[in-house]
């Protein structure tokens, strides 16, 4: 009967976080409980997509005066009384911080996610560090040539388990996983291959989750600092579900990584066309133009002139030949409502059934 009422989702629950009453639905966890009042809760491992882990111990909070819990998988009980930092608790996330840099290579002057990295940005807050090097430094794989994709330093790990869960509850994939135990624990794909030679499909999730340098984005390699590039918000033209991108450039207005917006369609995910496929854009091909051939030549026109041409063309064959000699094409890059609209001026214009969309082909 109590654990009923404890996993009854209609019941509420009262409980104190730093001196102010919450109420909350049984079951929530002392991570969210907090951030319903906007108290913020250090993590490393946590990621609202997935499963919680309680791996890093980053969120260890006080309960009831005495006992120390991770907040993002303790559940809440009537009238308990939590605390998200005091001294004991400052000293013991700062001790957790300072064993991570002791057991990798946490050199952020050489790392592509300097500026962007959640165990940066604690140590800086914890004031942790240098550390001296104690011989706990684990010597790990660094892969950075065997996918074209991806890259993976596993010195820079913490074994959050972010990526292994978000390959295997986000894309279902099941690339990532672990293997060994204790202070041998590592990261795997497959069944320890290295990132090219794994059934990896470069869809880059697992990068976008990582919250250090551990992996990485091939695309960035020389881009310049995390801190010199801009982020523009645009929508994926690969499909019409319209998933929306963060793009980010550098200082020489080159496109350089995409990452998925979480306040889209997608929530943050994003395909191998979507994560990677961005380079048509500053490729020196890339027709910016209309052209229209003059003299035997293609020479660049103005959008009324080539459009003034077109309309005139198709004007001429639908009365020479019938509208069932034209026929019209829609594209997988246009939104939705563009496609519909040229399938309309087919149909209602020309006058033909003859169109179709490069999704078949």
């Amino acid at each position: 009967m109590a654990h009923t009422e404890c996993c009854d989702k209609n019941k509420t629950i009262t409980l104190t976080i730093d001196g102010t009453d919450v109420q909350v639905p049984a079951g929530t966890t002392i991570l969210d409980a907090a951030s319903k009042l906007g108290s913020k809760i250090p993590t490393l491992c946590y990621l609202e997509k997935v499963s919680t882990t309680g791996a890093c111990r980053v969120c260890i909070v006080r309960v009831n005066d005495r006992m120390l819990r991770t907040a993002c998988t303790e559940p809440i009980m009537d009238d308990m009384k939590v605390v998200t930092e005091d001294e004991g608790i400052i000293k013991n996330r700062k001790f957790v911080l300072e064993l991570l840099l002791m057991e990798g290579d946490h050199n952020c002057l050489y790392c592509d996610s300097n500026g962007n990295c959640e165990l940066q940005a604690l140590v800086q807050k914890y004031n942790v560090g240098p550390v001296e090097d104690t011989g706990l430094r684990h010597k790990r794989e660094i892969d950075f040539t065997s996918s074209n994709a991806l890259k993976r330093n596993e010195m820079r790990c913490i074994l959050c388990q972010r990526c292994v869960k978000t390959c295997n509850e986000i894309q279902m994939c099941r690339v990532w996983g672990t293997c060994e135990r204790g202070s041998e624990t590592h990261l795997i794909a497959d069944d320890d291959k290295r990132i090219g030679e794994s059934s990896c499909v470069k869809c880059g999730q697992c990068v976008q989750m990582c919250p250090t340098g551990a992996l990485s984005f091939q695309t960035v390699l020389g881009t310049g600092q995390t801190w010199e590039l801009t982020k523009e918000s645009s929508v994926c033209i690969y499909c019409g579900v319209g998933c929306k991108i963060d793009f980010y450039k550098n200082k020489d207005d080159v496109l350089v990584k995409a990452l998925g917006n979480d306040d889209g369609p997608n929530r943050g995910h994003l395909c191998v066309k979507g994560r990677f496929g961005f380079d048509f854009v500053q490729s020196p091909k890339r027709l910016t133009k209309p052209l229209i051939k003059k003299d035997g030549e293609l020479a660049e026109a103005s959008w009324d002139e080539a459009l003034d041409l077109v309309a005139k063309r198709l004007t001429e064959i639908k009365t020479t030949s019938g509208p069932d000699a034209i026929g019209t094409l829609c594209s997988a890059k246009c939104t939705n409502e563009e496609n519909y609209l040229f399938q309309k001026f087919t149909r209602g214009v020309i006058g033909t059934n003859n169109t179709d969309h490069c999704a078949r082909l």
